[in-house]
């Protein structure tokens, strides 16, 4: 395998002359083809290497091996950085204490994937378009840290959510497989471990049969054939707008003067929310793809729907359909990256005790990476969820009188959303902070602005004061349902001794 070190590509060159008649960045061929030579694999894994015909053991090691070989092929000796991070992470989960182990492992995994970053943007100046090999290390960081968390959990609490320490081959396998070695999705160790050892289907198949419904379903393991082909004409297509469009509607040609002094703010506004909407594609691409890979291997069985056809999205990281149509901030971005935000959600913000938005946003911005768009995109986020959240708690409940009240409410909030959405991702694409900041001063800060009129005039209260008001409601049910206990029976009581 060829490699080169020149800052376009560090992986193999192989595809070097497809890349050329093709017109695209090498790295970017290296990635597509990985990925459909893991798609083969993948079905290969799951007719040939299937549970019933071979050992865990077996399919940890090929699974792992391929990873490895996808990862050299596309970023080269870099790609030994997967290993040191999986290494260490591994050391401070064997040598650390438990009770401290899962914070250990999340600074020395996010504070490594760090370091590689700002040497990766500020010491090889690779740019936007290299082969960036701190992108699977991203999704690395979020299977090691789920894991030690999980541990934690397991070990110090009644549910039981991991409850032994993985061997090295279980704990590379389920990091590096090839499955997900190069865009993920993040998954639950104890769903791959069950994928592994053939027993994803069992829970699923009894949780779903009840009665005589869905009960033919015990006896058959369900086929992943449909739903692949489906993910994958949604893959064609994304990337066919995409390639389309995006040259077309470049985000940058926002911050053109020519363009912001000539033409209407709602013309720009409106360029903007096509720009976004021309960009998208690219993710719906690599993140479907993804979820094709690992259901073509047998992974993602997540039950079954109301007519009986299997569900594969234990692991899918997209709903298009609610992106597109979300008419909330919050909406939005609970379809967008689902396996990020819920991991986002079970390391941070569920554990964290003062201002849990913020620290989420900010934990996502230093996941993402050292560029000062991504900061900038994130705490925009902050002010922007508040500011929907107080419009949500305060304006909508007048809306939901009558079926057409809540039309216009949903028509209003999903072009509202669009258009914050584009306002908020604009320096996560310019990444820079000079373009970043010349675009919100076209805009002259006006979403900033609002959201912080908006959060000021608007009062919501904060998760412990919600939190704490779902409990004291709980426990006024239950004191009223004991009450109605006790008078019932001394209701009975009374009637006996009338009858005696």
């Amino acid at each position: 395998m060829a490699t080169q070190t020149t800052a376009s590509c560090t992986g193999s060159t192989l595809l070097q002359p497809i890349s050329e008649i093709i017109n695209l960045p090498l790295d970017q061929v290296n990635f597509v083809a990985c990925q459909l030579f893991a798609l083969l694999m993948a079905v290969w894994f799951r007719l040939y290497l299937h549970p019933s015909k071979t050992s865990p053991f077996i399919r940890h090691v090929v699974a792992t091996l391929l990873g490895f070989y996808l990862a050299l092929f596309c970023f080269g000796w870099y790609s030994l950085h997967f290993l040191v991070q999986s290494g260490l992470s591994y050391s401070v989960m064997v040598f650390a204490g438990l009770e401290h182990m899962h914070k250990y492992c999340f600074i020395v995994t996010l504070g490594y994937l760090i370091l590689c970053q700002i040497t990766r943007v500020y010491v090889f100046d690779y740019g936007m378009y290299s082969a960036d090999f701190t992108g699977p290390m991203m999704v690395i960081t979020q299977k090691i840290t789920s894991l030690a968390f999980e541990i934690h959990d397991g070990k110090t609490s009644v549910s039981k959510v991991c409850a032994r320490m993985p061997s090295l081959l279980e704990y590379l396998s389920y990091n590096c497989n090839f499955m997900g070695i190069l865009a993920g999705p993040t998954c639950s160790y104890n769903d791959y471990m069950a994928f592994i050892e053939g027993t994803c289907y069992q829970p699923r198949h009894q949780e779903n049969a009840n009665g005589k419904e869905n009960g033919k379903y015990k006896q058959s393991e369900p086929s992943p054939k449909n739903d692949v082909i489906s993910k994958l004409c949604t893959c064609a297509i994304s990337l066919a707008i995409y390639l389309s469009l995006c040259k077309l509607l470049p985000v940058e040609h926002s911050i053109d003067d020519d363009f912001v002094s000539s033409t209407p703010f709602h013309l720009q506004i409106i360029y903007l929310y096509l720009a976004m909407l021309a960009l998208r594609p690219k993710y719906y691409f690599v993140w479907t793809l993804a979820d094709a890979i690992n259901n073509a291997a047998g992974f993602g069985f997540n039950g079954y729907n109301k007519d009986g056809s299997p569900r594969w999205d234990l692991i899918s990281n997209l709903r298009i359909l609610d992106i597109e149509f979300a008419t909330s901030f919050k909406m939005f971005l609970d379809n967008w990256n689902i396996q990020t935000a819920l991991w986002l959600k079970r390391v941070c913000y569920e554990r964290c005790h003062i201002n849990p938005t913020a620290a989420t946003f900010l934990l996502s911005a230093m996941w993402h990476g050292v560029y000062p768009g991504y900061y900038l995109t994130f705490l925009t986020g902050i002010v922007m969820t508040m500011a929907a959240r107080a419009v949500r708690h305060n304006i909508r409940p007048y809306f939901l009188v009558s079926d057409s009240y809540k039309c216009i409410y949903d028509v209003i909030t999903w072009a509202c959303t669009q258009v914050a959405i584009s306002y908020t991702v604009v320096p996560f694409v310019l990444l820079a902070v000079g373009p970043s900041l010349k675009f919100y001063r076209s805009w002259c800060f006006c979403l900033h602005l609002l959201c912080l009129l908006v959060v000021l005039a608007l009062p919501v209260k904060s998760r412990r004061g919600q939190v704490k008001e779902q409990q004291d409601g709980l426990q006024k049910d239950s004191l009223q349902d004991n009450q109605t206990e006790h008078n019932s029976t001394d209701n009975n009581c009374n009637q006996k001794d009338k009858a005696t």
